[in-house]
């Protein structure tokens, strides 16, 4: 059983800065892309792409946090982390990981984290 475990996620006041990381655990070949998804508490909504690193280095971003977040990959030890820079109150949002193509005893399989919750606010 492949899990997504999040840390890094809390309070920052707009203007900061905070990093979130995630880690992948259990029986893991490959992972073809790992990044964070968002989505508002309370609101109705899909979630949102914040950052997508495939194993080949291509990142994309959500137009929201372009120039302002940075995500990076570690393919040998399955981890992705995002470091968020000039926070704005409308970043704050429930903080998802995610693995695409989890490639793990002969199957292919997304997964999801619990989720972390950052909250931008003074």
């Amino acid at each position: 059983q492949v899990q997504l475990v999040e840390s890094g996620g809390g309070l920052v006041q707009p203007g900061g800065s905070l990093k979130l990381s995630c880690v992948a655990s259990g029986n893991i070949f490959s992972i073809f892309a790992m990044g964070w998804y968002r989505q508002t508490p309370g609101m109705q909504r899909e979630r949102e792409l914040v950052a997508s690193i495939t194993s080949g280095g291509h990142i994309d971003y959500g137009d929201a946090v372009k120039g302002r977040f940075t995500a990076s990959r570690d393919n040998a030890n399955h981890t992705v982390s995002l470091q968020m820079n000039n926070v704005k109150p409308e970043d704050t949002a429930v903080y998802y990981c995610h693995a695409e193509r989890v490639y793990t005893d002969s199957r292919l399989t997304d997964y999801w984290g619990q989720g972390t919750l950052v909250t931008v606010s003074s």
